[in-house]
């Protein structure tokens, strides 16, 4: 993983400082809010419900031990013993005091941490497929691109006050596990018929207010033109954004009203002006970002492979949780395992300092020092050895970390909602405990399959409720909580917009209508390997809104 150099140790150290005048000249009265928030937002701070809350970039989702363990301190010393992980593969803490945010940053800056940028009208923490460096089916690691383009936008002086916040995610693999057609700007690792590395470019994704696909602009985009040609899109958003309107600011708008085909005009012409500039990436300057991000040297463990059968065939839980939560490596003899942060009845996404701590000590016994952070609110250990796994399901499993419900239907998203977010209309946390508690039987889970649900307490949509194969979206109506259902949605390779289905259901309804969802998926599905996903592209919404409002109720 990348290693900051003298440069980036002095620009994080300076920052802090600056920040801690700036609080201390906010606390002292000398500072008025109006002028505090724009430099608290570009350091992460938010004031949410009951506190500030702090959001700690966690870049393209790759941390090590060191780094998971200052995150656990900074949950015990500060906060309230738990950190909260994003679907923007960051981490939030909700309680820390506003006199200890730069002594939080401080220490985040010795181990090559920090807050910048993952708030405000800038360019917000890349984002990267969670798998990377690992996949099987990888084209190429994303991360060194991410690195890039981190480096690039930090501070950037011609982007750091844009019409609206801008997000980028890079994917390497066909299988498109970093949502890139629901952000900004989304890049396709892929190789032309030369063999040649490059991107596929997409604009004008997102979710929100105003959700929309993100259309392809550039099919091949050589990797030395990435600053190039980002820099040309930057540009023209900034140029051509709405500035009078926050809620038609976004790229997705403008991408909308302008037209593709014009927008591409645009972005080319911009380019053609600085294709050859000091932006061209050098093929020596990409090789070295990438030699930072070199898989970990992996002796082969075929033995391991005897010793999983006999694990699995001692502990059928232990085979069930193989099953859900570990996915083919590159190397034959190593698993990717994913770290469920969506125990039964739990907080989706939420870990407490104790188990930050055992995830650290696991991934520098058994995972080569390596975690991630994926997009869906759970951890990664990268390069797990199959002989290795049976001891780190039972050190996980001590921890409430061993739940086997990866891509399940336990597994959701879920903003933090109206029990921390001012924006927030309805609750998020509870709906989705009383649902996973509902489905939590692992027989039941396994019957249903593949199933993403994911929940958003307002419109903002933080949860990405838009992209769930059932979304739930929380809204205020007449003074009550409703939930309105969507139904499929996708992030994936095939990305799509859920669609309404009718009229919204009360706090206590919505469990039993999910329920009435998913017993109808089950009852027309073709067999087993039909997915709720393809089952509902197949049919339509029609049987599910006769099942939910009845075969002659229109739905409102």
């Amino acid at each position: 993983m990348y290693r900051y150099d003298e440069f980036d140790h002095a620009f994080v150290s300076a920052r802090v400082e600056q920040f801690r005048d700036q609080v201390d000249r906010r606390l002292s009265g000398d500072l008025a809010e109006d002028a505090f928030k724009p430099l608290r937002l570009m350091n992460g701070v938010y004031l949410q419900l009951h506190a500030y809350m702090l959001r700690v970039a966690i870049p393209y989702g790759t941390l090590n031990a060191k780094q998971m363990r200052m995150l656990a301190h900074i949950a015990r010393k500060y906060d309230r013993g738990y950190g909260h992980f994003t679907t923007r593969q960051n981490i939030q803490y909700n309680w820390p005091k506003l006199s200890d945010t730069p002594d939080i940053l401080s220490e985040l800056a010795s181990v090559e941490m920090h807050a910048i940028q993952t708030s405000g009208n800038c360019i917000r923490n890349v984002t990267a497929d969670h798998f990377a460096g690992a996949a099987a089916d990888e084209v190429a690691d994303p991360r060194p691109y991410a690195e890039i383009l981190r480096q690039w936008s930090s501070l950037h002086p011609e982007f750091s006050f844009l019409p609206r916040k801008f997000k980028i995610a890079v994917t390497g693999a066909p299988s498109d596990r970093a949502a890139i057609q629901v952000h900004d700007i989304g890049l396709h690792l892929k190789k032309n018929e030369a063999g040649e590395l490059g991107f596929a470019v997409y604009v004008g994704g997102g979710q929100g207010r105003t959700p929309l696909i993100a259309k392809k602009i550039r099919d091949f985009l050589p990797e030395a033109d990435l600053l190039t040609y980002v820099t040309a899109i930057v540009r023209v958003y900034n140029l051509n954004g709405r500035r009078d309107n926050k809620y038609k600011a976004r790229i997705k708008i403008l991408v909308h009203e302008t037209g593709v085909e014009e927008l591409t005009r645009q972005v080319e012409v911009e380019f053609d002006q600085i294709r050859d500039s000091e932006l061209k990436l050098p093929e020596a300057d990409i090789r070295s970002i990438e030699a930072y991000f070199a898989p970990p040297a992996l002796a082969d463990r075929a033995e391991g492979w005897e010793a999983l059968a006999r694990a699995k065939k001692a502990d059928a839980a232990f085979a069930t949780w193989v099953g859900q939560n570990v996915q083919p490596h590159s190397h034959p003899d190593y698993g990717m395992v994913t770290i469920s942060l969506k125990p039964i009845g739990g907080t989706p996404g939420d870990a407490s300092d104790a188990q930050m701590d055992l995830v650290a000590e696991i991934a520098e016994r058994y995972a080569f020092d390596e975690i991630r952070v994926s997009h869906e609110q759970n951890l990664i250990l990268p390069h797990v050895a199959m002989g290795d796994l049976y001891a780190v399901y039972q050190a996980l499993e001590k921890s409430g970390l061993a739940t086997a419900n990866a891509g399940l239907i336990t597994d959701m998203i879920a903003c933090p909602g109206l029990d921390y977010c001012a924006l927030a209309n309805a609750r998020s946390i509870p709906v989705a405990q009383e649902i996973s508690l509902r489905f939590g039987s692992q027989a039941r889970q396994a019957e249903i399959g593949e199933l993403k649900i994911k929940i958003s307490g307002c419109i903002n949509a933080c949860g990405h409720h838009h992209v769930g194969h059932i979304g739930l979206l929380g809204v205020e109506k007449k003074g009550a909580e409703l939930y309105q259902i969507t139904l499929g949605g996708s992030g994936d390779e095939n990305s799509s917009i859920g669609e309404i289905i009718g009229r919204g259901f009360e706090p206590e309804k919505v469990t039993d209508a999910i329920e009435t969802i998913v017993d109808t998926y089950l009852g027309l599905r073709l067999d087993p390997k039909e997915t709720f996903l393809l089952a509902y592209r197949r049919v339509g919404p029609k049987p599910f809104k006769d099942a939910l409002y009845g075969a002659t109720a229109e739905a409102a």
